[in-house]
């Protein structure tokens, strides 16, 4: 028995990367995935290549940040595809550089996408989940949303989005609702952040491993894994936790500590 059988899951930012990857693993477990993302041809392409897997799946062009329009696009999910048991708000957005010198439409267009998009999914959701006493939400928060590792208006809308599934999870917990987050750390993926770091630096996965206690930067999958298990009974009983997916970067900086026990022999 596939443990998404019957279930229906949204996955926002689902055109490329994580959200794809994401998509795929609910669709294999059973599930129907409604894509959502604002790229609509990549969208059409994920949900293509779920149908071709023999899943059922329809794409959604979709921009977060309209709740009118998010609003709408839900109810005609739950319409076309079945009552929404699993969202999974994976859509982000980062381009904003060092605090210093930011300008206010970089922030707020971090913070609108990041934080307040999540924040329109939930409102659209969750008094579907309500009145059905039943439903999970897991939100793709960050690393940086507990440390911090540059990126100062993404980083701060992540730490928003933890503290904002904390509140879903106790507010909503008597409904049956569920509502958990994930932390990645670097992940190799071919959006366009990453793509132009490469051409920068061939090496810059090989050279981000290092900083990490299993030796290498995520793939999609491994944080695709985490989500299926936490949509799912399987976590049954887990509320509320910001579960760190980061190869044990939060852990511990091994790196600097062995720099640091060198230099200090050294004296």
């Amino acid at each position: 028995m596939k443990r998404y059988a019957d279930t229906t899951a949204i996955v926002t930012g689902a055109a490329h990367g994580i959200g794809r990857a994401i998509a795929r693993r609910l669709a294999a477990e059973g599930a129907n995935v409604a894509v959502l993302d604002i790229d609509g041809d990549g969208a059409d392409e994920t949900a293509r290549i779920l149908r071709k897997d023999g899943n059922r799946a329809q794409a959604f062009r979709t921009d977060i940040t309209d709740f009118p329009a998010l609003e709408g696009t839900f109810a005609e999910i739950e319409a076309n595809l079945g009552p929404v048991g699993l969202l999974v708000n994976n859509a982000a957005y980062t381009d904003a550089g060092a605090l210093e010198g930011m300008g206010l439409d970089a922030w707020h267009r971090e913070v609108d996408v990041n934080l307040n998009g999540t924040y329109h999914c939930l409102r659209a959701i969750l008094p579907r989940m309500k009145e059905r006493m039943d439903g999970a939400v897991v939100n793709i928060a960050s690393v940086n949303g507990v440390r911090y590792f540059g990126n100062p208006s993404y980083s701060a809308a992540k730490a928003g989005i933890i503290n904002l599934t904390q509140s879903v999870a106790s507010e909503y917990g008597k409904y049956g609702i569920r509502c958990n987050a994930v932390l990645p750390g670097s992940v190799r993926t071919d959006n366009v952040t990453w793509t132009i770091r490469q051409q920068k630096d061939p090496d810059i996965f090989k050279k981000l491993g290092r900083w990490y206690a299993l030796g290498r930067v995520a793939e999609p999958d491994d944080i695709a894994k985490a989500v299926s298990f936490l949509g799912s009974d399987d976590a049954g009983y887990i509320t509320g936790v910001a579960l760190p997916v980061d190869g044990g970067l939060l852990a511990g900086m091994n790196v600097m500590i062995g720099e640091f026990v060198l230099e200090s022999d050294k004296e």
